[in-house]
């Protein structure tokens, strides 16, 4: 499903919108786009606008909302629009769905204007998949627009880097994220907190807070509060979801990166979850920072191999996660 708001640029993104535009009026826009950003920076929000002002029929800056391209847009079907994601419940875009876009991009586009393939997140193909779409980016076709998403492009094959135009989406300004989320999350407080455990990430902030994401983040913060003063490691891991290893993965990597910070520093300011200072400031006492550094290791090197697509024991991975953090916190 689309809709106008959706194909709106963010406020921190129009400099970067104005440049899509150029090149658009001018004909010059590149057959494949990479938008590159960190998760939370806004990179769906840009490739949705780019691709509905291309299936727009109306002239204007923006997606109309109205004329027949956009309303097949919105009611969630549109015959020149070809979307590439990972099946439900698998984490890698296989080779099959890469192949359908030969198929796509043969056809003329119904609607007589562009074919948009928008595949996210690149970084999530296997090799035979990224093989195969080397092919569609060397041949694309007339009128034919690829918009590939990345997390971190640097895990996408050099050979798709090289046939697309990179677009690293920018950074946005404190104030104007602070403006942004505070009409979103109820007030100039709420913005600020959430933004600060986001790393400054507006889009990131808005999925902190949702009421799921609060809670498993309230779960394991009394998870780690139960370790320090003594409980099972193996009881508190069978308590938490092992559906979202992924999740419970990033937390623990921003609370150790908070952690280290506090260790090498000393300064409580530098900290992204200062509702959690109690629990460094405990951990900082009992255990050197090179074993921190450990732990983080640890937890990225699970988090990579899910994201390349491996299938560990979740329930395994928690267990031994959190005897680590036990033995640390008690030392």
């Amino acid at each position: 499903m689309s809709d106008l708001a959706t194909a709106t640029p963010l406020p921190w993104q129009m400099p970067i919108w104005q440049q899509f535009l150029t090149l658009q009026r001018n004909e010059r826009l590149p057959h494949a786009l990479l938008l590159s950003g960190p998760r939370g920076s806004g990179k769906q929000r840009f490739a949705e606008a780019i691709l509905a002002r291309l299936l727009c029929t109306a002239t204007g800056e923006i997606a109309c909302g109205e004329c027949h391209g956009c309303e097949m847009l919105a009611a969630g079907y549109h015959p020149d629009l070809l979307r590439v994601a990972p099946e439900e419940g698998k984490r890698q875009i296989r080779v099959d769905p890469i192949r359908e876009i030969n198929a796509f991009i043969a056809q003329t586009a119904q609607q007589g204007g562009h074919r948009v393939i928008v595949l996210a997140p690149a970084e999530a193909m296997n090799l035979a998949a990224a093989n195969a779409l080397l092919k569609s980016l060397e041949e694309p076709g007339s009128r034919t627009q690829f918009l590939l998403l990345a997390d971190v492009p640097s895990r996408l094959l050099a050979t798709i880097r090289s046939r697309c135009q990179h677009w690293e989406l920018p950074f946005p300004e404190r104030t104007q994220s602070l403006e942004w989320l505070a009409q979103r999350l109820g007030g100039h407080d709420e913005a600020e907190f959430w933004l600060q455990v986001a790393g400054g990430l507006p889009l990131l902030a808005v999925e902190l807070a949702a009421p799921e994401a609060r809670a498993l983040r309230q779960q394991l913060h009394e998870t780690f509060d139960a370790l320090v003063r003594g409980a099972e490691p193996v009881a508190e891991a069978a308590r938490l979801d092992r559906h979202a290893l992924e999740s419970i993965l990033w937390y623990g990597i921003a609370w150790l990166e908070d952690l280290i910070r506090l260790g090498l520093s000393g300064v409580a300011t530098e900290v992204r979850n200062p509702d959690l200072l109690p629990l460094y400031r405990q951990a900082v006492k009992n255990a050197r920072v090179r074993d921190w550094f450990r732990l983080l290791d640890f937890a990225r090197e699970q988090r990579r191999l899910l994201a390349a697509g491996s299938n560990p024991n979740p329930q395994l991975v928690l267990e031994a996660w959190l005897i680590r953090w036990s033995t640390l916190l008690r030392s």
